[in-house]
């Protein structure tokens, strides 16, 4: 299993000036390790002091495939949920400045939480799902599919160009805007419309 992230995919996101969001998908990987086991905390990393989170659509892909034509793209996952992803903005700076990779800033053990899923069938409108994400009870995230710039079906067609998508791959869609710092003993609520799919403590 592996964790396929998007880069860059609202319309509320601040556009990075090197970066045409209305041409290019940015992908870019965690490994299985990154994924937090089900109802267990993050635990605060000793390499950094200053962790950010964001909420994201994330996809389950439920067949093999390579080279998928968007028209058959749906066809590719069955469950969707939200998902917390973490990310060392302090180590990403560094990182930049550096010209370096941004997997220890990014794809680090513990770095991704998702929720429970639901059957993408049960959902009325896969374009316009809300979702949001509360830090200790107070709202720091809300979007919607509908602000994406690439759908889920571009997403997993442009993907498996290039990355073959095996049974169990998880996809974070992308964030929208917003800042979420968070520190030791935060909770963390995620929510799927008005449903609460995910809690993480803070450790």
């Amino acid at each position: 299993m592996k964790i396929l992230c998007i880069g860059k995919n609202y319309k509320t996101d601040a556009a990075d000036p090197g970066i045409d969001i209305t041409e290019n998908i940015v992908f870019f990987m965690k490994p299985e390790t990154a994924l937090i086991k089900s109802k267990l905390p993050f635990y605060y990393p000793e390499f950094s002091k200053n962790i950010h989170c964001d909420a994201e659509l994330v996809l389950r892909i439920c067949r093999l495939g390579k080279h998928i034509s968007e028209r058959f793209a749906h066809t590719y996952y069955n469950k969707i949920t939200v998902g917390v992803s973490f990310t060392a903005i302090d180590v990403l700076e560094k990182c930049k400045k550096d010209g370096l990779p941004w997997e220890i800033a990014k794809a680090f053990d513990g770095s991704a939480a998702v929720g429970s899923f639901i059957d993408k069938n049960e959902i009325k409108d896969l374009s316009n799902i809300n979702f949001s994400l509360k830090l200790n009870n107070k709202t720091i995230r809300k979007a919607s599919s509908d602000q994406m710039n690439f759908s889920f079906d571009k997403l997993i067609s442009y993907i498996s160009k290039f990355v073959t998508l095996k049974i169990g791959d998880l996809i974070f869609t992308g964030m929208p805007a917003g800042v979420g710092e968070v520190q030791i003993n935060d909770l963390l609520e995620a929510y799927f419309d008005d449903k609460k799919c995910l809690e993480v403590k803070v450790k």
